[in-house]
């Protein structure tokens, strides 16, 4: 099994943090970049290493050293519109943790690396003390992505169930105490197969 080291982003990391995340949401999602939707992705350094309670982080190949994957965390929660109404009052921006671009490449899928970097999140927003939820959005249509969130937290709205199907998304409560980290071993945890998240 390769080696993976895994931590917070720093300067000279950005680079090949934008790199997932762009070939993300162009191979995977199919969308490409947009504005509305990707402002982080092209200033990671504003977004989430700046902010004191945001964080990004990357995994690194053993080997090469290169960036195979990352995750994020702000205080922003999802605003409406065009989230439903009563997920952004359930969420309000400063309480909640929002997890972002938990993404890694194909070639490294299926090896525990998601939900490690899920794991990190959930500890650093612990160790805030500030936030009192942890919630996401994901593209059910990615494959992998709903299960895998699934087995991590619960739904609190579909919009494939909306009148007309909404964005077509899924809204996530991840516990903020869920156990993940601690006791976390690559072999042994759930594979996970995405990009996760949008």
């Amino acid at each position: 099994m390769p080696s993976y080291c895994i931590r917070p982003a720093g300067p000279d990391d950005l680079d090949g943090a934008r790199a997932v995340m762009l070939d993300t949401v162009y191979r995977d999602f199919g969308t490409g970049y947009v504005p509305r939707w990707h402002g982080d992705i092209v200033d990671p350094a504003a977004a989430y290493l700046v902010p004191a309670r945001h964080t990004l982080l990357v995994a690194l190949d053993g080997e090469g050293g290169d960036v195979i994957a990352t995750a994020a965390l702000d205080s922003r929660g999802p605003a409406h519109p065009p989230n439903p109404r009563h997920v952004a009052v359930r969420y309000p921006s400063g309480e909640t943790a929002q997890l972002r671009r938990v993404y890694v490449r194909r070639e490294h899928r299926r090896r525990g690396l998601a939900r490690r970097l899920v794991a990190e999140l959930l500890a650093f927003a612990a160790a805030d003390g500030g936030y009192r939820s942890v919630y996401l959005h994901t593209d059910p249509s990615v494959e992998g992505a709903e299960g895998f969130w699934r087995s991590l937290g619960a739904i609190v709205h579909d919009e494939r169930e909306d009148p007309g199907g909404g964005q077509g998304i899924v809204h996530f409560d991840v516990p903020l105490d869920a156990r993940l980290g601690a006791s976390f071993s690559a072999r042994s945890a759930p594979p996970s197969p995405h990009p996760i998240g949008r």
